[in-house]
């Protein structure tokens, strides 16, 4: 009997913090050793000339997800799961989103009976908080993050999921108490609004009304105000999806005084640009997401964030909403215009390839920079730390093994969700996860789906450990008092 059931070796290990060259000792899905000439295993990949980096952590992504407006997410946990391994992530964090009405706790239970048995992927679950009734603060919410949903999100906007101020002081002083991470989507509701009810009555419905009508004013306003609201209750906060300069501008004012603020941006703000908005007939409707994308000057301050720390995480917000079909994109142009196309676009298999290539290839961030924003990171924002996020004795085996002579050009036709489109179509790439492990199975093989769906386990999560904790804002003495 051998000492391990894997070994990798011969690659170049990266973390977030260090590189180094190694072999990789696997046993019961378990990292077990780090080192050199490591003894044989039953099994062998030879990693030489290649990178062994831990597996993606996507934890922005919407699956098996009915929308505020009564669409249910293209991508099943199935599709969804089997796309993300192909790319190279071997965890997701999708949303179990809460409805007017809705129990919180039957919420949960009828997204685990979506996923159960369907994934090929690890996975755990965020919340999603739109009716923060005295039942949902008082007894569901607590009882839920202290049973491993330690990360909920809430909205400024949409009609059927935005907070007030006042809600939102409540639900921040409840995830100051419990020790949860609270995601924020951050847009001034009425300014988006009052926008768009001005275009429509101009007769301006086409997809690129969208980007005049989220404005980056409505993004860096609501951005300010709950930054101010965090400050009075002193509690993290992480802003998902940033898009414009005005918001990163906030944020990062905000870091430097010192407040938990964090922050995550998408590969649509570095990759698509408004414009693309304009194309003929309803297809500019394929890159509307909310926040939109902006210009090309923009993008810069988009890398620069990543760049300087503003962001800690990069996500996907994967949000697979098809062109064609009853309930696609080109259905709602022509029920009523920009207005009424389901807001989200795809990105979850791309999401490394395209950080990787335009990031780490052309020396824009660095190799341990890509691990800490795709991986690291998002492990420790929400309690999965160390044994996800990390190549580490004791950690799971979730492996990619990157080959960065590998050049590829997205396509639809190459990408495994469930989509009839990527607005990232002809992009070209250098470098792809050849290999990728999780717990030590390989679940993809040269961009292919290997292993069997349903492997993927549900994870429970710890309180969250914030990659970069800021330092501490004096607290007024007497919210503290009435806080606890």
């Amino acid at each position: 009997m051998t000492r391990f059931d894997l070994v990798i070796r011969g690659g170049k290990v990266a973390t977030a913090s260090e590189t180094f060259d190694a072999d990789v000792g696997v046993r019961d899905g378990r990292i077990v050793a780090l080192g050199s000439a490591l003894e044989k295993g039953d099994k062998e990949i030879d990693a030489r000339g290649k990178l062994v980096l831990p597996g993606g952590i996507d934890s922005h992504c919407h699956i098996a997800q009915l929308s505020s407006s009564g669409v249910m997410t293209a991508d099943d946990f199935k599709s969804g799961s089997v796309s993300a391994a192909c790319g190279g992530t071997t965890m997701i964090i999708p949303f179990a989103a809460q409805h007017r009405g809705d129990s919180l706790r039957q919420v949960v239970k009828e997204y685990h009976a979506r996923a159960e048995g369907q994934s090929l992927i690890d996975y755990a679950f965020h919340l999603i908080i739109s009716d923060p009734t005295e039942q949902v603060l008082g007894q569901e919410l607590p009882a839920l993050i202290r049973d491993g949903y330690t990360s909920f999100k809430i909205y400024t906007t949409y009609d059927m999921l935005k907070l007030n101020d006042r809600q939102i002081l409540d639900v921040m002083a409840l995830a100051r108490r419990e020790g949860a991470m609270m995601m924020v989507h951050a847009e001034n509701h009425d300014i988006i609004a009052w926008l768009s009810d001005q275009l429509v009555k101009a007769g301006r419905k086409q997809p690129s009304s969208h980007a005049i009508a989220h404005h980056p004013i409505a993004e860096s306003e609501a951005t300010h105000r709950v930054i101010a609201l965090a400050e009075l209750l002193d509690v993290p906060v992480l802003f998902v999806h940033v898009s414009a300069k005005e918001a990163i501008d906030q944020i990062r004012q905000a870091q430097a005084r010192g407040l938990k603020i964090y922050g995550e941006t998408c590969p649509q703000y570095l990759f698509l640009t408004a414009d693309m908005m304009e194309k003929p007939g309803d297809e500019g409707a394929k890159c509307m997401c909310s926040p939109p994308p902006r210009d090309k000057a923009n993008q810069e301050f988009v890398w620069q964030g990543l760049r300087g720390g503003v962001f800690e995480v990069f996500s996907s917000d994967h949000a697979p909403y098809r062109f064609d079909g009853p309930n696609g994109k080109k259905a709602g142009m022509a029920a009523g215009g920009f207005k009424k196309v389901p807001n989200g676009i795809p990105g979850l298999e791309i999401r490394l390839p395209m950080l990787f290539s335009a990031g780490v290839l052309n020396d824009v961030i660095s190799l341990n920079q890509f691990v800490a924003m795709t991986s690291t990171n998002h492990a420790k924002m929400y309690g999965l730390h160390p044994r996800k996020g990390t190549i580490a004795v004791g950690s799971d085996a979730d492996i990619c093994i990157w080959d960065t002579t590998v050049e590829r050009t997205i396509t639809q036709a190459g990408l495994h969700d469930a989509m009839d489109y990527t607005p990232y179509e002809g992009m070209k790439v250098r470098g792809w996860p050849v290999v990728v492990l999780s717990r030590g199975e390989i679940v993809s093989e040269n961009g292919q789906p290997v292993g069997k769906v349903g492997r993927g386990r549900f994870l429970p999560c710890e309180k969250p450990e914030p990659a970069r904790p800021r330092g501490r804002w004096p607290f007024n003495a007497e919210i503290q008092a009435i806080l606890g």
